[in-house]
C-alpha cells in the first residue's frame, strides 16, 4: 500500500511541478528567435502564451497575440489561445491535486489505502492537459509560416512545461506502483491474548 512517506515525498516532488507550470506561463519563453547582424548587433524576440518582447520595440513587450497577429491568420490566433486556455487549466487540475494530497494524507490510514487512485487521475489528467498545451505550440511552431525564417526555436518555458507534465505521470506510476509493492501499514498494534498470558 501507498505509506505516509510515499504520498510526503510525491507532494513535495508535485509542488515543484506546479511551479514549473506557473512559471512557464509567466515567462514569454515558448518561442524565441535571436539573430546577429554583420554590425555585430543582436536582435531577439521571444513569445510566450500571452505576451511577445522583442529588443527593439518600445515598449519591448506587447500582448500576444493581438489583433494584428491575428489579421491574416485566424488559425494560429485560435490555436495559440487554446494553448494559453489549456495551460491555465492545468493550474486548475493541479491545485485540484494538491487539495486531493492533503486530503489523503490527513484521512488516516483507509485514504491512503485507496487515494492514490483519485490523486493518480488527478496527476494524469494534468499532464494530459499539459500535453496538449506544449502539443499545440510544437504543433505551430513545426508548421506556421512565421517561424519558417531560420533563428526560431522552442525555448525554456516550452521545456519548463514538458518537464512539469512528464513529471506529473512519474508521480502517478511510482503511487500506483507503492499501492501495489509495498506491504500494509501497520498502525496498530494487537494485544495479548489474556488466556496466553496465564499460560
Amino acid at each position: 500500500m501507498t505509506r505516509q512517506i510515499v504520498y510526503s515525498v510525491a507532494l513535495s516532488i508535485f509542488v515543484f511541478t506546479t511551479i514549473l507550470t506557473i512559471v512557464s506561463i509567466l515567462t514569454p519563453h515558448w518561442v524565441s528567435y535571436s539573430v546577429t547582424a554583420d554590425t555585430g548587433s543582436t536582435f531577439t524576440k521571444y513569445i510566450g502564451l500571452h505576451k511577445s518582447c522583442s529588443s527593439v520595440d518600445d515598449p519591448s513587450c506587447r500582448p500576444f497575440p493581438n489583433d494584428d497577429d491575428c489579421r491574416d491568420d485566424q488559425f494560429f490566433c485560435s490555436m495559440w489561445r487554446s494553448s494559453g486556455f489549456l495551460i491555465s487549466f492545468a493550474t486548475i487540475v493541479e491545485l485540484a491535486t494538491l487539495i486531493s494530497f492533503l486530503v489523503v494524507m490527513a484521512g488516516g490510514k483507509y485514504k491512503r489505502e485507496s487515494g492514490w487512485k483519485l490523486i493518480g487521475c488527478f496527476l494524469l489528467a494534468d499532464a494530459v492537459v499539459e500535453f496538449a498545451s506544449m502539443g499545440i505550440v510544437a504543433y505551430l511552431f513545426d508548421n506556421d509560416s512565421q517561424f519558417a525564417i531560420p533563428g526560431w526555436s522552442l525555448d525554456w518555458s516550452w521545456i519548463l512545461c514538458t518537464v512539469s507534465a512528464s513529471v506529473s505521470v512519474l508521480i502517478a506510476a511510482s503511487l500506483a506502483a507503492s499501492a501495489w509493492l509495498l506491504p500494509p501499514e501497520d498502525d496498530y498494534e494487537y494485544l495479548e491474548d489474556p488466556n496466553d498470558a496465564e499460560e
